[in-house]
């Protein structure tokens, strides 16, 4: 009856949920103009005028006269920005025509930390650190950027994410910064010969005498055949300074690109063979008919004014070359799209005519040779991950003992003694090192965000900002499928890990444990499922009321701030630790709300692996007495709902000389 009582609460209650509609807007009204001078540094708002921005990239331009301020942006109407806990994370982001942010002011959030545990001061510090930070300079020199607040890593990130892409969004569409890639002009690093070839910044073309012979055939004088070169063509632009200043040395290189006109490019063409790519017919006509660059439709045969010749090269492992020139591109060609350079060879013919042939070599600007729009700012998860290297890989260890012994339980088992230690070493590592070092301890908070998330707008950069958290809920995600709830509680819960260590050292003490009746005990655990229906039913009606109710749990003082708190606060984690001393995990069994969360998909769960005799609960109830939580009832069958996983009882009916059943087999041996 108890079990069908709350099958059917449960039922009510998402009925009410779903009852209650989606989440209802809030008023967005508009800043007013003292607010969105401040965020722009106005010192004289009287003096400004606004007008609003719909098209594009929407927004609000300041003006003082006829001068622009700058331009303010919404991270929620630009980025949409939404917090940890799904609902909507409001900035309003001020930028100079400098392209510089100029301010930021928190306006909405339903945040979490941001309700409890830190000040308005601080997140005011915090979004006032991103003044004066340059949005050219994005991607590549985060110095400027103000740290992440400490126990607010998640939401804090969520705020610096949304400002930096609302900032760089907003400048992007008033032409800040101008979004068109180029030739890099500026970076430039020591290269060979080989590592130009290899990068591609020059292309290369042969034709032997064989081939040139073959090609030519009809010419009034024939090409003798061989190996040798009849043309060997090197081609590319000169303009990078990794290119162009190894190839031609600093002042042949600063004399080549100096004279360029803006739009205009260097090509260098370099060649050793029979044939000449110049000829000589340029000296007279000023032409050089044997050379034509392509780019799609347009054509261009370089002039002597285009051209400067260059003796010899400066860098190292270059070939024997026979001409290198220098030839000037106009501005009709983009330099970033593909080329050909095109060189024709041609003999006087036998009847009097030529013979021709065409040698030609493409040509694409390496993009390590590019310089490209300032990149996005990496985003929060990445960087991250990459700094929690340390934290990852501990975790990962763990999981994967624990995933380890949770599938060679039945060797574990039958050991009592290595069993008890490696229980107790395992929970003081989950306690001290997971929870208090790393801060791995899950809440239903978090539950909570993830439900509203699913009907907000799922994003998964939100949830993978703390890898230690994302990595614990993975593997509970996954575990709920083959242990149900227990693989978390019973031993990666770093609150649950201080319960049980600490009622394991009142035992030791002689502290006499507290046996609460059968029927009692099953009442009681309508409190945490009521707790957690509660808390998410509250939270579509008020996210800060439900958070501030989900103080039920005592996570954030024992674990998260490690006591460090107020003193209210402290004495409810003393008083629920308290009762755990007379009651094992009292609070796990009775008052978690994220353990009655966990324990609705524990239905879901594929395998049994936990093994049970006949005798259970008809012969013998010493299993049922010894519950690390009392998920063990009268006839011996396992609440998965209830059960942690701590493997007490497969120990007990492994040991032969604490099960009865296993005494009785012996003397009936004997």
């Amino acid at each position: 009856m108890l079990r069908l009582f709350r099958l059917c609460a449960t039922r009510l209650v998402l009925v009410a949920l779903l009852a209650t509609g989606p989440l209802v807007a809030q008023d967005n009204d508009a800043p007013d103009v003292e607010t969105l001078a401040e965020i722009l540094g106005a010192e004289d708002a009287a003096s400004v005028t606004v007008a609003r921005v719909d098209e594009g990239v929407p927004g609000w331009t300041l003006r003082q006269g006829d001068a622009v301020l700058g331009h303010v942006g919404s991270t929620w109407e630009i980025a949409e920005s939404v917090g940890y806990s799904g609902r909507p994370l409001e900035v309003l982001v001020g930028i100079g025509p400098d392209a510089i942010i100029t301010g930021a002011q928190l306006i909405r959030h339903n945040e979490p930390v941001l309700t409890l545990g830190i000040s308005d001061a601080d997140i005011s510090a915090y979004v006032s650190g991103f003044a004066g930070y340059d949005l050219r300079q994005a991607g590549r020199d985060d110095d400027g950027l103000p740290k992440i607040i400490s126990r607010a890593t998640v939401s804090t990130g969520v705020i610096r994410d949304s400002i930096l892409r609302t900032a760089r969004t907003l400048a992007f569409g008033r032409g800040l910064i101008q979004a068109e890639a180029g030739i890099d002009r500026l970076s430039w690093h020591d290269a060979s010969w080989d590592d130009l070839v290899a990068m591609g910044a020059l292309s290369e073309v042969r034709l032997s005498m064989t081939d040139a012979a073959r090609a030519l055939d009809g010419a009034k004088v024939a090409i003798p055949q061989g190996d040798g070169d009849f043309l060997h063509l090197w081609a590319g632009l000169a303009d990078p300074p990794t290119v162009g200043q190894n190839l031609l040395g600093q002042q042949g290189y600063t004399a080549a690109i100096g004279a360029l006109d803006p739009g205009e490019a260097v090509l260098i063409v370099m060649s050793r063979g029979l044939y000449s790519h110049r000829g000589t017919a340029w000296r007279r006509d000023g032409v050089f008919n044997r050379l034509t660059i392509r780019q799609g439709d347009n054509s261009h045969t370089p002039r002597a004014e285009d051209f400067n010749l260059v003796t010899r090269l400066r860098i190292e492992g270059a070939p024997e070359l026979k001409e290198i020139s220098l030839f000037k591109l106009p501005a009709s060609f983009d330099p970033l799209e593909p080329l050909t350079v095109e060189v024709r060879a041609s003999r006087p013919a036998e009847d009097g005519g030529d013979v021709a042939t065409t040698l030609s070599t493409e040509y694409l600007l390496p993009e390590s040779l590019r310089t490209a729009p300032p990149p996005e700012p990496e985003p929060l998860w990445r960087s991250a991950w990459r700094e929690s290297v340390v934290h990852i890989v501990v975790v990962a260890l763990m999981l994967i003992v624990l995933f380890a012994v949770v599938l060679a339980q039945e060797w574990l088992v039958r050991r009592a003694s290595l069993y008890r230690v490696f229980r107790l070493s395992f929970l003081a590592v989950t306690l001290v090192v997971l929870g208090w070092g790393l801060g791995g301890q899950l809440s239903v908070v978090q539950v909570i965000a993830f439900l509203h998330s699913l009907l907000d707008g799922f994003r998964w950069e939100t949830f993978l900002i703390e890898p230690v958290i994302f990595m614990l809920w993975s593997f509970v995600a996954l575990g709920l499928l083959f242990w149900g709830r227990g693989i978390y509680c019973g031993w990666l819960c770093p609150f649950g890990a201080l319960q049980e260590l600490t009622n394991a050292a009142a035992q030791k003490l002689g502290v006499k444990q507290v046996a609460v009746p059968s029927a009692l005990h099953e009442r009681l655990w309508i409190l945490k499922y009521t707790a957690f229906v509660g808390l998410v039913a509250l939270s579509f009606y008020s996210m800060e009321k439900a958070l501030v109710m989900a103080e039920v749990e005592p996570f954030k003082t024992a674990i998260s701030m490690r006591f460090v708190r107020a003193w209210p606060f402290v004495l409810f984690v003393l008083a629920v630790l308290g009762a755990g001393l007379f009651i094992e995990r009292f609070y796990c069994r009775y008052l978690c709300p994220l353990g009655a969360g966990l324990a609705i998909p524990a239905k879901l769960k594929i395998f049994d692996w936990l093994h049970r005799r006949p005798q259970c609960g008809r012969e013998c109830r010493l299993c049922e007495t010894k519950c690390t939580v009392g998920a063990i009832d009268n006839v011996g069958r396992i609440n998965p709902n209830e059960c942690v996983l701590c493997l007490r009882c497969q120990v007990m009916i492994n040991d032969a000389t604490t099960c009865p059943v296993l005494k009785r087999r012996q003397r009936s041996a004997a």
